[in-house]
């Protein structure tokens, strides 16, 4: 991490400390700044201080309202990708863009191999090993773990008036048109950094040909006791 204000640099390295000065008053709860402490005082009190000038919207906090203005009211998107014409409205989602090109994949499974680029996919991973069910169908009320899952089940089952969207490089197919352009961008768009494969040497330029890669992988008991004959596959 690099800034041009030490404010920032002094704000950003309390990010790796665990101290936390900051005490609410009414439940206890500590802080690393003032400022997350009064952001969530307000939230207690119902404090809405931040007012958009545009409209009758009011935040809890600065960065709310910075970006309900730019959603609503300047369409800025001031977060630009330096590799391709991506831009965004927050700088979480330009990070998040980012590895997409990087490959990176920091949120990784402790039950598996699975690795993510966001911490709402791990989250939605995770629920293939706790057994949850929290995606129903609304014309069967079957249960599934994954909403595309689901969406699969509505097509194959219930899809007579859903509407069907193949991808042209491969066997998926999708209810919404751009639900098909998510699929689009994260797996089978060029990647100018090669991705490489974490069991062996193999490199790709495309998601979809690492992961049907990996798949050759899956049988391999790649961890070996050096003391015995056991291996196994995590």
């Amino acid at each position: 991490f690099t800034s041009f204000r030490i404010s920032s640099l002094n704000r950003h390295v309390k990010t790796h400390s665990d101290e936390k000065p900051h005490v609410c008053h009414l439940c206890l709860r500590a802080f690393r700044t003032a400022t997350l402490l009064r952001n969530h005082v307000n939230a207690h009190t119902g404090s809405v201080p931040y007012k958009c000038c545009d409209c009758d919207m009011a935040f809890v906090t600065s960065g709310e309202l910075a970006r309900h203005r730019r959603y609503k009211h300047t369409l800025e998107k001031p977060f630009k990708c330096s590799i391709c014409k991506y831009s965004s409205v927050e700088a979480s989602k330009l990070k998040r863009h980012i590895r997409s090109h990087t490959g990176e994949r920091p949120y990784a499974c402790y039950l598996c191999s699975y690795a993510s680029k966001d911490t709402y996919k791990l989250k939605r991973h995770m629920v293939t090993h706790s057994g949850e069910k929290p995606y129903e169908c609304y014309v069967c009320q079957a249960r599934f773990t994954q909403s595309g899952t689901m969406k699969i089940h509505i097509l194959q089952k219930h899809g007579e008036n859903v509407p069907k969207y193949q991808c042209p490089h491969c066997s998926t197919f999708i209810a919404r048109k751009s639900d098909l352009g998510v699929h689009l961008r994260n797996l089978h768009s060029y990647m100018a950094v090669a991705v490489k494969c974490s069991y062996c040497e193999a490199v790709f330029h495309e998601r979809y040909a690492l992961t049907q890669h990996k798949k050759t992988h899956r049988n391999e008991k790649r961890f070996k006791c050096d003391q015995c004959s056991y291996a196994c596959k995590q």
